[in-house]
């Protein structure tokens, strides 16, 4: 099992990663180390357009998050219904997924829009309950969800999308 440390530092590094990626880019970049609720890192640019952007970083080729950030659950019995889906708590707000590599500079980074990804999540959590006459196997309370590497490559956005969602 993961230390607590261990995880700390991981996000700490994958924060830091996407600071001096958008530095890179011209960018002025701030971190947040968890310390505003929905967001980790705010980018600026020269005219003064910005970005919020959530950033989620794991070692392996997958990242978890809960359910109940992008829909309302209900249970009926031990039945899991999807409710209505949820509103994007900061506007324009953009996920980063860094998946750090144990080499350094192969580190890889997944952007995406809230919005597109919370569809994905639901989607994917829909399909997960159906194959499961909507009772999870494990845990029927769990609330988790997992993203991998496979459904970010499909939505990922690139590098680009960050300052074409600048306002």
């Amino acid at each position: 099992m993961k230390s607590r440390q261990n995880t700390a530092t991981a996000q700490m590094a994958g924060e830091y990663l996407v600071a001096a990626q958008l530095c890179r880019m011209e960018l002025i970049a701030t971190t947040f180390s968890s310390h505003v609720q929905h967001y980790d890192v705010t980018a600026m640019d020269a005219r003064g357009r910005h970005i919020a952007l959530q950033v989620k970083t794991s070692r392996s080729d997958s990242w978890h998050l809960s359910m109940s950030h992008f829909c309302e659950v209900r249970f009926k019995g031990h039945k899991q219904i999807v409710g209505r889906p949820r509103r994007c708590p900061v506007p324009g707000l953009l996920f980063v997924f860094v998946r750090l590599a144990s080499s350094k500079g192969k580190d890889q980074f997944f952007i995406c829009d809230w919005s597109h990804l919370r569809k994905r999540i639901i989607l994917n959590h829909k399909a997960f309950l159906a194959r499961h006459r909507g009772v999870r196997p494990q845990n029927w309370k769990s609330l988790h969800t997992a993203v991998s590497t496979a459904m970010l490559q499909e939505i990922d956005r690139g590098w680009k999308f960050v300052t074409r969602s600048m306002k």
